[in-house]
């Protein structure tokens, strides 16, 4: 070998098997047995959203993805593993609150 020689690894992405929301946390339990829990907070929609719109969720892209319907709020699983918070500006939520 002459010292160049590089492997491409490609790691699968956690999917998304089940999501709860309680009044202070999101919870995403992953089909490798893991959870991640961050707090509502870090997402305004879901923290301003009612139990039901807050239960009424969507796996989409093969879980690697969660969309609430009723709130317009879309989170991503690598976005979650990488502590990724929402970036919605506050002009956007206020307008939303709005409409609300």
């Amino acid at each position: 070998m002459n010292g160049t020689h590089s492997v491409a690894m490609t790691m699968a992405q956690p999917r998304a098997v089940e999501v709860t929301v309680t009044d202070d946390t999101l919870l995403v339990d992953l089909e490798d047995g893991r959870t991640i829990s961050v707090p509502i907070g870090w997402y305004p929609r879901l923290a301003h959203g009612t139990q039901n719109e807050r239960q009424n969720y969507q796996l989409s892209g093969g879980g690697r993805g969660i969309h609430w319907p009723d709130l317009d709020e879309d989170i991503g699983v690598e976005g979650l593993l990488l502590g990724k918070q929402s970036t919605e500006s506050v002009t956007s939520l206020t307008r939303w609150l709005e409409q609300r």
